[in-house]
């Protein structure tokens, strides 16, 4: 079995690899809800709905954010109203969230709600949000010259991510315990694969949730790296480990994971500096354009880890 720690970008993009390399049905994704958030009356669960539209294969691969061919006219006509939701959400996404928002109001976990979409749309591996309590992940910034919290939303949609950040905070994670299926799958795994995702702000609040560190530190744990060089393939990871105190490069990425990696995935570009590291390194291309890179990309670490 094999279990993959998730955010809404570049694990994303790995994940459609691995679905056409491994047993769908041995296959579970724990993904992020640090990001998660209300607007108006619409619950959002960016990353968990990125994985989903990833493994139903509908996702819009333009963005790596809702539903690829959707229509925005609910969107549209909420800005004509005066009420403007910042982020652009399309008709068949809506539907989703409007899902997620009805059962999360009569008390059902998120865990079960993603559960039944997951069903819905036909998915064979299991989507496991890394809990069914509050965490949330906020940019402490210096914004105009006023100290503020921001919400990750407010901070990377917003604002663009243009702000002088001065710390990351999973707020409430010392109190959220994980969803038990998500230890549950950690345990029972062989293979554990951290994604080329934010380490800071997609995979962060994951591991911060008590006892998921534990169980990583006795289980193979593979992490892909997010940097290449010395700059993030996408997204804020670069300024935010900086902030953190990490080196942006692949250093600072197995200084992040150093007491849970096993196997370091870094691109042919740092293959160098790859041999300072002391871990077990697989050198390959991570830069993942094409269906046929994911793919490649996918077998070369279950066949490194010895998986396949």
């Amino acid at each position: 079995m094999i279990t993959v720690l998730s955010g809404g970008t570049g694990t994303p993009k790995l994940l459609q690899g691995l679905k056409r390399v491994v047993d769908n049905e041995k296959l579970s994704v724990i993904v992020n809800t640090g990001e998660d958030t209300w607007i108006g009356d619409l619950y959002l669960s960016p990353d968990v709905d990125t994985v989903l539209y990833t493994l139903a294969d509908l996702i819009n691969e333009d963005t790596w954010y809702g539903v690829k061919g959707d229509t925005f006219y609910t969107h549209e006509q909420l800005k004509n109203l005066g009420f403007d939701e910042v982020l652009k959400i399309g008709d068949k996404d809506r539907a989703l969230k409007m899902h997620k928002s009805y059962y999360l109001r009569r008390g059902y976990k998120l865990s079960e709600i993603v559960e039944m979409e997951r069903e819905a749309l036909k998915i064979k591996a299991k989507v496991i949000p890394m809990t069914d309590d509050r965490v949330e992940t906020k940019i402490l910034a210096n914004v105009d010259g006023k100290i503020d919290l921001l919400k990750f939303h407010d901070f990377w949609v917003k604002r663009k991510g243009d702000v002088n950040v001065l710390d990351v905070i999973y707020e409430n994670c010392l109190y959220a315990k994980p969803c038990e299926k998500s230890l549950e799958s950690l345990e029972k795994s062989d293979l554990v694969i951290i994604g080329p995702s934010n380490p800071i702000t997609s995979i962060g609040p994951i591991l911060s949730l008590k006892g998921i560190r534990e169980i990583l530190k006795d289980k193979k744990v593979v992490v892909v790296s997010p940097i290449v060089g010395n700059f993030a393939v996408s997204g804020p990871a670069g300024k935010l480990m900086k902030v953190k105190g990490y080196e942006v490069s692949i250093r600072g990425v197995y200084e992040f994971y150093k007491d849970i990696v096993d196997i370091l995935v870094v691109d042919k570009t740092d293959k160098e500096l790859a041999k300072e590291l002391p871990c077990e390194v697989l050198i390959t291309n991570t830069i993942m354009k094409t269906l046929e890179d994911k793919v490649r990309l996918a077998k070369n670490i279950i066949e490194f880890s010895g998986n396949l």
